[in-house]
């Protein structure tokens, strides 16, 4: 990952996310801490760099529970270091997270109402990707964007930057305390989430809000664990309220809890408490965050299985039967774990398998959706799940690297 950090932060590649509207755009605010120190590389030295991150990940996974604690804490910490030193990689989101925070602070339109284009003379407009959509992201996650708009949009990446790295290091030091308490080896389970190349390359890299919220879903389960229903309650709520998807947990941490109406009433009055946040702060405007996860549904990923199923059958990119059959496949398979886990199963188990069956069902997949299917895998004693979450990784990181975005084009 140093190399990685060091070879992008020399000289404008295919990586950055402005690099295909502007090629040469490149300041010292946006090359980050180790500009003038980066390193002049290939785009076949880049490829290698990634693929030998890639490898090093097999092998830790192999070797895991042999490896002494600080020597993987070192490994895990650095990674995340490196990555948080980079410039912004594969994604332009972090950018899209700042827009939508200064449309609200610099211009007092909701940016739940009202897109980028309301607002074209903002300085952040030739660095979003994004400009027709309303934000569909959840109230606590936008208020705390707002608070970045006074550092000005330099200050606001990092600090975003900054949040993914910390986060996702909190979120193993719970899962480390996790598998503590469920008695299988905390270094293979640190070892799977914190050295996951969608983690590191993509989620802090890329400084996505996956890395937030997954930090209160790993605190949902120690307490659960730990037998305190209202405090997974509103860790749960709070990840619910940070961005949606977090709430496919929801049904799987209330069938799984000791006393399901205390965790339920928890979860209830998080949700209310942030949705008032939300209206006392976005007017009525909140409730129309509805309209963007319907407008970002109907989005299409090429390499999406969707996708692909309805281009091999000679339907076009993807035909309104396909799209059906996968959204009904999905809703067998929600019910079939929902059905395993108020049999018995283990509930984290059950929603990491209904957490693949969304990313397989779902027109709309980009690479860090895969830290969802992380937390849960990390935690397992099934290998058949663990191991379909590494093949859905592998995919996740191919289709970006090699097939989307190859590192080969810049």
């Amino acid at each position: 990952m140093a190399l990685l950090a060091l070879s992008t932060a020399a000289a404008p590649t295919s990586l950055l996310p402005t690099y295909r509207t502007m090629p040469h755009y490149f300041p010292a605010w946006l090359a980050g801490p180790l500009h003038g120190i980066g390193l002049s590389t290939s785009s076949a030295l880049r490829v290698a760099a990634v693929l030998v991150f890639c490898g090093a990940y097999a092998v830790a996974l192999r070797v895991a529970a042999a490896i002494p604690s600080r020597r993987l804490w070192t490994a895990i910490v650095l990674a995340h270091l490196a990555a948080a030193l980079a410039p912004p990689l594969l994604s332009g989101d972090v950018f899209g997270y700042i827009g939508f925070a200064r449309l609200a602070v610099l211009h007092g339109l909701s940016p739940y109402a009202f897109t980028a284009a309301a607002a074209p003379h903002d300085a952040i407009w030739p660095l979003l990707g994004w400009t027709t959509v309303t934000t569909p992201y959840g109230p606590l996650f936008t208020l705390l964007s707002e608070a970045t708009v006074p550092l000005g949009i330099a200050g606001a990446l990092w600090v975003f930057k900054a949040l993914a790295a910390l986060t996702s290091l909190a979120t193993v030091l719970v899962i480390w305390r996790i598998a503590e308490r469920l008695g299988r080896s905390p270094r293979r389970a640190i070892a799977f989430y914190g050295l996951n190349p969608l983690v590191v390359v993509f989620g802090v890299a890329g400084a996505h809000n996956e890395t937030l919220f997954g930090m209160f879903l790993a605190a949902c389960v120690l307490a659960l664990l730990a037998g305190r229903e209202r405090r997974a309650g509103g860790a749960l709520a709070v990840a619910t309220a940070l961005k949606a998807s977090a709430g496919l947990m929801l049904p799987f941490a209330v069938i799984g809890s000791r006393d399901r109406r205390r965790i339920a009433v928890a979860i209830a009055g998080g949700l209310v408490a942030s949705a008032l946040l939300g209206l006392v702060a976005f007017g009525p405007h909140i409730f129309d965050i509805g309209s963007a996860w319907v407008v970002e549904q109907h989005q299409v990923a090429g390499h999406s299985l969707p996708s692909q199923v309805s281009k091999l059958l000679g339907l076009g990119e993807l035909a309104p039967g396909v799209r059906a059959a996968f959204i009904a496949m999905f809703g067998v398979a929600l019910a079939a774990t929902l059905w395993r886990s108020w049999r018995g199963s283990w509930w984290l188990d059950c929603y990491g398998w209904a957490t693949l069956a969304l990313l397989a069902a779902t027109a709309w997949i980009l690479p860090w959706y895969g830290l969802w299917a992380l937390l849960p895998a990390s935690l397992s004693s099934s290998r058949r799940l663990r191991a379909a979450t590494l093949l859905a990784c592998a995919y996740l990181v191919g289709i970006r690297i090699l097939v989307s975005a190859p590192l080969s084009a810049g």
